[in-house]
C-alpha cells in the first residue's frame, strides 16, 4: 500500500509523528509519501529519509491508496484540496485543538492505522461545495470547498449590501458583515459561530448564514444541495473578499457573481468509532455545567 502524509507546516509534533509512522508502515512492507503542494519538499521530509515526496496532487501511474493527515482541521481542508477528487481516503490524526476533521488521537495512531489497513475502520463521504468565482471582466474561477464559502467585509469593519439567489429566485438582499454557505462538514466551524444550524454529515444539503445581518429577520437557512446559491454585490458595496475554506481568497467588486453548489466529488474520510455527538459533547462541551 502507498500512504501519502500530509502535515501541517511548522509543527514539530507533526514531524515526530511522521517520523515515528513511517519506519512503522515501511517495516510491513508499504510505502510512505510525503505531499507538498509545490515543488518545494514538503516538512518533514528531510527527517525521515525512507519516505520519498511528491508535489501536487498525486496522480496516476502511482496513486495513493490512503492519506494521513497530521495536524488540525485547516490541514485537511488542505489535504481534501489535495486528494479529494481522487477518491483516495483520508485518515486524520489530530494535532491541533478542535479536531472536528482529524478525529484519531495521535496515541492510537499506529491502532488506527492497522484498522484501515484491515478494512474494519468505517469510511464516509463527506460533501463538498463546487465554488465558482465568476468575474464581470476575465475568466472564471471554480474551487472546491470542504468546509465553507465566505463573502465577508474585507479589512474595513463596515455593513456590506449583499444579494443571494437560489437558483433563479431572488431570496434577500442583505446588509450584514458577510454571508457564509457551508456544509454539513463546515457547519461546526465558522457557520457555528455565526449561530447557523448544525447538520449531521450525511446530510444532502447546505447552509446560507449571514454574519451579523442588520435586520433581525434574516435568519439562517437550510437549502437543498441540488440547488445553485448565486452570491453578488450591490453597487454601494466595496473592499469585499470571497475566501474559500480559508485557504484561498478573491477580491469581489458589484458585477462579479459568485456560484455555489454540491461538487461532483465528495471526500472519502475513515470515521472514529465514536458517535457524531459523542465528538459534539465532547468537543462543545455540552455536558459541562457552569459553576457560580
Amino acid at each position: 500500500m502507498r500512504f501519502g502524509f500530509i502535515l501541517k507546516p511548522d509543527k514539530p509534533e507533526a514531524e515526530a509523528l511522521l517520523a515515528r509512522l513511517v519506519p512503522w508502515l515501511t517495516a510491513r512492507r508499504h510505502e510512505a509519501v510525503v505531499v507538498a503542494e509545490d515543488d518545494v519538499a514538503p516538512a518533514g521530509a528531510e527527517i525521515v529519509p525512507e519516505a520519498n515526496f511528491c508535489s501536487g496532487p498525486p496522480e496516476a501511474p502511482r496513486p495513493l491508496d490512503f492519506a494521513v493527515v497530521l495536524g488540525g482541521d485547516g490541514t485537511m481542508l488542505r489535504a481534501s484540496a489535495l486528494v479529494g477528487t481522487s477518491g483516495i481516503p483520508v485518515l486524520g490524526i489530530n494535532l491541533g485543538r478542535l479536531g472536528f476533521l482529524t478525529p484519531f488521537d495521535p496515541a492510537a495512531a499506529e491502532a488506527a492505522l492497522s484498522a484501515a489497513l484491515a478494512g474494519t475502520l468505517a469510511r464516509s463521504e463527506r460533501m463538498r461545495l463546487s465554488v465558482t468565482y465568476a468575474p464581470r471582466h476575465g475568466p472564471a474561477v471554480t474551487r472546491v470547498a470542504l468546509n465553507d464559502a465566505v463573502v465577508h467585509q474585507g479589512e474595513m469593519a463596515r455593513l456590506i449590501e449583499v444579494w443571494a439567489r437560489l437558483n433563479r429566485a431572488p431570496i434577500a438582499t442583505y446588509r450584514v458583515d458577510g454571508l457564509i454557505v457551508a456544509t454539513p462538514t463546515g457547519s461546526t466551524g465558522y457557520n457555528l459561530a455565526a449561530a447557523g444550524p448544525i447538520l449531521t454529515p450525511g446530510q444532502s444539503a447546505m447552509t446560507l448564514t449571514p454574519i451579523c445581518a442588520h435586520a433581525l429577520t434574516h435568519r439562517p437557512l437550510v437549502l437543498s444541495s441540488s440547488a445553485t446559491i448565486t452570491i453578488g454585490l450591490t453597487d454601494s458595496s466595496r473592499a469585499v473578499v470571497l475566501t474559500v475554506d480559508g485557504q484561498w481568497a478573491r477580491s469581489l467588486l458589484p458585477g462579479d457573481e459568485v456560484r455555489i453548489t454540491q461538487a461532483a466529488a465528495p471526500l472519502v474520510v475513515f470515521e472514529s468509532r465514536k458517535g457524531y455527538f459523542d465528538i459534539l459533547r465532547e468537543k462543545l462541551h455540552w455536558d459541562a455545567r457552569n459553576s457560580c
